[in-house]
């Protein structure tokens, strides 16, 4: 399994309902709100052989009331 990061933008009013979206479909490992630029931070896992471009474009980025997101990929964990 392959571990990402996106950072999501919400919607003014929305971050509640994006998150209950975002673990109803149970794609996120994890979901935490955040200050700053962005309201929510979501770890997600999938298979090696996933295209995540895919994955946030086909699963997250249609959910309503997302504004923007950035996704991380990292390398190792320590």
């Amino acid at each position: 399994m392959v571990p990402f990061f996106v950072q999501i933008k919400c919607q003014l009013g929305k971050s509640y309902e994006v998150a209950n979206r975002l673990a109803d479909a149970e794609i996120a490992s994890e979901i935490y709100s955040t200050a700053g630029e962005f309201d929510l931070l979501v770890k997600v896992y999938v298979d090696g052989g996933t295209d995540i471009g895919h994955f946030v474009n086909e699963k997250i980025q249609v959910i309503p009331g997302i504004q923007d997101t950035r996704t991380i990929i990292t390398f190792k964990a320590f």
